[in-house]
């Protein structure tokens, strides 16, 4: 059960966090949220993929890891297989949180809660005397990429709606033991849209910044193939 808190060197001075990678401290997830910012990096290792919110009237962006619920095909022998981890996952179990006072000024907050709570092993967040470790200050720095990527990336979401640059996708999986999975739910950059784009779109877009996350989603989906791999792999060996 989440217990969130502001962390603070009064409340927290020996506090640990195990940074190890496992279904146990809760990386057993098919995705996790990603933002325009850090495409670049997850397009290398990931498939961006996008989902329509509950309210059917925006979209948010997702690494993927894996085919279905519980399923995380980059965690193996206590590590993450690959050389970047989503911003999203790399903070766990850090979040940034508002006072009601003051929603534009970011506070750094812990899960009490999270199994990565470590009581004697594990890296420490606050020195002897109460400072931030390196550790700390890097994740309070990841927070702020994530945070601010977040709070910008609205308008990103509504240009690719507006120029109805996204259309559903409907995978048909078949493994190697002969099973076949269909996999939906979610949208892709639709590529003959983007091309059709008149050059005035293109350069609004452009001057946006929105090409290149746009131009990098696209990319990411050459690692729908690596990804059917990792699976085929896990059956074979376990």
């Amino acid at each position: 059960m989440s217990n969130h808190a502001i962390l603070t060197a009064e409340a927290h001075r020996d506090l640990r966090v195990s940074t190890h990678r496992g279904a146990e401290f809760g990386d057993d997830v098919m995705c996790c949220m990603t933002v325009p910012a850090e495409f670049r990096q997850v397009q290398n290792e990931y498939p961006i993929l996008f989902r329509m919110n509950a309210e059917r009237n925006g979209f948010s962006a997702f690494a993927l890891f894996g085919f279905e619920n519980g399923e995380n095909l980059f965690l193996g022998g206590g590590r993450w297989e690959a050389r970047y981890q989503p911003l999203a996952m790399d903070i766990q179990p850090f979040l940034i949180g508002r006072s009601s006072q003051d929603q534009d000024s970011g506070q750094v907050h812990i899960d009490l809660g999270s199994a990565r709570i470590a009581k004697m092993e594990g890296t420490r967040v606050f020195d002897e005397l109460g400072r931030p470790t390196p550790y700390l200050e890097t994740i309070a720095e990841k927070l702020g990429e994530l945070d601010e990527g977040y709070r910008v990336s609205g308008d990103f979401f509504a240009s690719l709606m507006t120029y109805n640059l996204l259309e559903p996708l409907a995978l048909d999986i078949t493994l190697d033991d002969g099973s076949t999975h269909r996999f939906v739910g979610f949208h892709v950059i639709h590529e003959d849209r983007l091309r059709a784009l008149p050059p005035e779109t293109v350069a609004e877009l452009h001057a946006k910044d929105y090409l290149m996350p746009i131009y990098m989603a696209l990319a990411s989906l050459s690692n729908i193939g690596r990804l059917v791999e990792r699976k085929n792999k896990r059956l074979t060996h376990g």
